[in-house]
């Protein structure tokens, strides 16, 4: 072993500067598009959405956010671009080195370390004076590579699985398009063609023919009806008296930071509440495939309604949700139906106008209860949710995968990144 591993000596920091103006249609990283704990990119806009004198990085650079550095915001770039300048761009030394750089920035005690140093009390900001000193015991460059690679396999499966499952919720919702909103079996048969991709049998559930409703023209025969004509089930979570500081174990309760879509779920943020506590819970219990909906929170004026699902074992066996969220059912209507319309862009206007109209912004029961539906027939919905829950379960299938691959990554990391854990070759095929 010789002298220990200083980070300087791996790391460089990128300091090229660029306007927007001089490199248009390139690809922009904010803050708001690092996920905070995650290691992911969330997306990116364009050098025409900003102004401001900005920072270049290439493909494979690290990008670090320097403010607020507990949010652990942390990625690598996978294209070339510009970004905040409250974002570091690090490039390694050796190229071989650069996913155990990665990894020991993303590590809890570089984190807490930059964290403990920032300067700034509202805003702080890692100094870069400060990292650079900061060091390992060595380790030789073949283990260092090890370590980075074993790490990035697991990275590399949740990515994959989050790009197929926005795949499979890409099919579902061009299915519900073209079926529930765009009407296109209806347009074929008024036009004299077969419907495209559906049997005989399906077919001729559509009628061939569209009448005026208030929801504009719409298939003959479909009725316009709330919600609640549905046997809809709605309930709100609770949260114990004195709030849920300091419980550190016990059933998951579900919040506003994980109601973003199918299996998207923040476990980083994770609240809990007492098995007692639980078991007196009325209601606020959801069952497999339950819709879940944001009900409140903003600004005065402002009001941002956000829908979700998750299975059970997702990857618990069972969960509460908190006095932020509605719990959705509806036997008629079914979960893939009742997810697709609730999420539907109309849907969500429609809740944001009324959110935003309550003294506190955010809606009740009745918001919920009189949104339109356009009712075609049970054997159509029935045969839709045949055809699209098994999408929306297989997603939440990958979704829980890919929350234990990052609990395994976050436990491997740093006994990796401090020398140890040993890898065996096998795991490395090498």
């Amino acid at each position: 072993m010789t002298s220990d591993l200083v980070f300087s000596k791996l790391a460089e920091l990128r300091n090229e500067k660029a306007h927007p103006s001089a490199v248009p249609k390139s690809r922009y990283v904010g803050l708001e598009h690092i996920e905070q704990n995650t290691l992911s990119l969330l997306g990116w806009g364009m050098s025409g959405d900003v102004d401001s004198q900005k920072q270049r990085f290439y493909k494979g650079d690290i990008l670090f956010g320097k403010l607020r550095p507990y949010f652990r915001k942390v990625v690598i770039a996978p294209f070339d671009g510009i970004c905040s300048t409250d974002i570091w761009v690090v490039n390694s030394v050796l190229e071989t080195d650069r996913d155990f750089l990665f990894y020991w920035m993303a590590s809890g005690e570089f984190i807490s370390s930059a964290t403990n140093a920032a300067e700034g009390t509202r805003m702080p900001r890692a100094k870069w004076d400060w990292v650079s000193r900061f060091e390992l015991p060595y380790m030789h460059p073949e283990y260092r590579n090890r370590c980075g690679r074993t790490l990035r396999v697991l990275d590399e499966k949740i990515s994959h699985n989050r790009s197929l499952s926005q795949t499979l919720e890409g099919i579902a919702q061009r299915i519900f398009q073209s079926w529930f909103i765009d009407f296109d079996p209806v347009k074929a048969k008024m036009a004299g063609e077969k419907p495209v991709g559906m049997d005989d049998a399906t077919a001729a559930l559509f009628p061939d023919s569209m009448e005026h409703s208030e929801l504009g023209s719409v298939p003959k025969g479909w009725a316009v009806k709330p919600l609640f004509d549905f046997k809809l089930d709605i309930e709100s979570g609770a949260r114990p008296k004195g709030g849920v500081k300091g419980i550190e174990d016990g059933v998951p309760s579900i919040g506003a930071e994980s109601i973003n879509g199918l299996g998207v779920f923040n476990h980083f943020k994770t609240k809990y509440v007492s098995e007692e506590f639980f078991q007196k819970m009325n209601k606020g219990k959801p069952q497999d495939f339950d819709v879940l909906l944001y009900k409140d929170g903003g600004k005065p004026g402002e009001f941002k309604p956000r829908v979700g699902m998750f299975g059970l074992g997702f990857p618990f066996a069972r969960y509460a949700i908190n006095e932020h969220v509605f719990l959705l059912r509806s036997r008629e209507l079914g979960p893939a139906f009742l997810y697709f319309w609730i999420r539907m862009e109309r849907t969500l206007d429609i809740l944001r106008n009324r959110g935003i109209k309550a003294a506190i912004p955010g809606i009740n029961q009745q918001d919920v209860g009189t949104i339109p539906v356009l009712w075609s027939n049970p054997d159509l919905i029935s045969k839709f949710n045949e055809l699209c829950m098994p999408y929306l379960e297989l997603i939440l299938t990958l979704a829980s995968e890919s929350l234990e691959l990052a609990r395994i990554r976050d436990s491997l990391l740093p006994r990796l990144i401090s020398g140890d854990f040993q890898i065996p070759e096998e795991m490395l095929g090498a």
